[in-house]
């Protein structure tokens, strides 16, 4: 298996045999082995699957690294001549995941 996209938190991800990926929040232990059976689409070489919406008997197994913060990024709201500003701040939280192996049944 080449590489396959799956999703997980809503979002699409390319995952490869062996890699690391960076997904949002998954509430669960670092160690901990984990399996995604959303993908949506599947290489193998020149073979291609897609899913409609998902691709049957393919699995993703991987385990949970780390959990970890992403970079600050800043949101300023302002209002000319009325005195109105306000800046926020946001920290999203992401987990690292090493894929272990790719699943076809």
């Amino acid at each position: 298996m080449n590489y396959v996209i799956l999703e997980s938190g809503g979002k699409q991800y390319k995952a490869v045999e062996g890699g690391m990926i960076e997904v949002d929040l998954i509430h669960a232990d670092p160690g901990t082995a984990i399996e995604i059976d959303q993908v949506l689409l599947a290489v193998d070489g020149e073979k291609v699957s897609v899913g409609a919406p998902v691709v049957p008997g393919v699995k993703v197994m991987a385990t949970i690294m780390e959990h970890f913060k992403g970079e600050k990024t800043y949101n300023f709201h302002y209002k000319p001549k009325k005195k109105i500003r306000q800046k926020t701040g946001h920290r999203q939280q992401y987990t690292r995941l090493s894929v272990e192996k790719i699943v076809v049944k």
